[in-house]
């Protein structure tokens, strides 16, 4: 950096307490600049460029190979002095971008420059309803050699969308009809996947891995497993063309000398602020239309009262709710729904022209 120039740096503003960024985010920030000593600027603009990049070497000596790849989603700039104009503004009020860099372009000097990065997440926009569901499935296995029988086992996890450090519960029934012991297992695995071109790199990592008590043979059991996330373990990243993360639950019986009954349950892991909380199926009693609830209005003392003998006056204080004659006339459905300060809206007669006189039917809807 050039001796004139005393301060040069770039600060954005953070919009939640991981210091994360997702699509549709406003970044906000501010630019220093200091000088010890007047100066001439061609250009001054900040660039916000969002990009994905791998690489990774296969081989060694004359058989090593790179493989790498890049992928750009925008780039963005924002002009503070450009060639002739010497205004430019020192806020900056832009869209969500993976990376920034200040550059201050000088005549006859070299180009002075500073960075920062943002840390990006994916946004859950609420429409993925198959996070809040619930995943079960049931693995049976018959033995042939090295023993007799049947296993059976029933996998149930509570949803697919969990956020970063919470607890991933599981229920499963076991039943052992065989002539053999087992032992329940269960693994969390982190894949990443790396694509260039049509090289293909992946990369397995173990969250959680366990071994519980032992199943003998001919014996039924129940278990509940939690496995707690890690509060910084990488979010599920799927909509990259050449860079993805993803997890996969694994629930397996282990069987000596013999293939392992498995289930496996595809995981997504959420930023902490974006919570999926579990599925809880259609409420008890569920119906497709609400029953019919009382018109329940503010008291509109402004008012006038009603004409006389059309109604009894529900607006009169002194004969509410519902008393003397009135209570035959209109039920109350509900005398628990009343709120102070509300009454309920008026209903007129029912005209019956076959007769001579109004009456009020009793089985007439509130």
């Amino acid at each position: 950096m050039s001796k004139s120039i005393k301060e040069f740096s770039l600060h954005y503003d953070s919009i939640n307490e991981s210091n994360t960024f997702s699509s549709g985010d406003i970044v906000e920030g501010r630019v220093v600049l200091e000088v010890t000593k007047e100066i001439k600027v061609d250009s001054f603009f900040v660039k916000l460029t969002g990009d994905a990049h791998v690489s990774w070497t296969e081989g060694s000596g004359d058989d090593e190979k790179t493989y790498s790849d890049h992928e750009r989603y925008f780039k963005l700039k924002q002009y503070f002095i450009q060639e002739s104009s010497k205004k430019g503004e020192s806020e900056k009020n832009t869209t969500l971008v993976d990376g920034e860099t200040l550059n201050l372009s000088r005549p006859w000097k070299s180009t002075s420059s500073t960075h920062t990065e943002l840390n990006f997440v994916l946004r859950n926009d609420g429409t993925s309803d198959h996070l809040l569901q619930p995943q079960s499935a049931t693995q049976d296995k018959k033995m042939k050699l090295f023993g007799s029988g049947k296993m059976s086992m029933n996998v149930t996890a509570e949803k697919t969308g969990y956020m970063q450090g919470e607890t991933i519960r599981v229920f499963v029934d076991i039943d052992n009809s065989s002539s053999r012991d087992v032992k329940l297992k269960y693994s969390l695995k982190q894949q990443q996947t790396f694509i260039a071109g049509k090289s293909t790199n992946r990369a397995y990592k173990d969250i959680v891995k366990e071994t519980r008590d032992r199943i003998p043979s001919g014996e039924k059991s129940k278990f509940i497993v939690d496995m707690t996330l890690p509060h910084d373990l990488n979010v599920t990243f799927e909509n990259c063309r050449i860079l993805k993360v993803q997890y996969e639950l694994k629930v397996y019986l282990d069987v000596s000398f013999a293939s392992d009954p498995e289930v496996k349950f595809p995981v997504v892991i959420l930023p902490a602020e974006q919570q999926c909380p579990p599925w809880q199926g259609p409420p008890g009693g569920f119906q497709p239309y609400p029953p019919p609830q009382p018109n329940l209005v503010p008291y509109p003392g402004e008012l006038p009262p009603p004409p006389a003998g059309l109604y009894p006056n529900l607006y009169d204080p002194t004969v509410l709710p519902y008393p003397g004659d009135a209570a035959g006339v209109y039920p109350n459905p509900n005398p628990h729904a009343i709120q102070p300060g509300f009454q309920p809206a008026p209903s007129a007669p029912v005209y019956d022209p076959n007769q001579t006189t109004k009456e009020s039917s009793t089985n007439m809807p509130y």
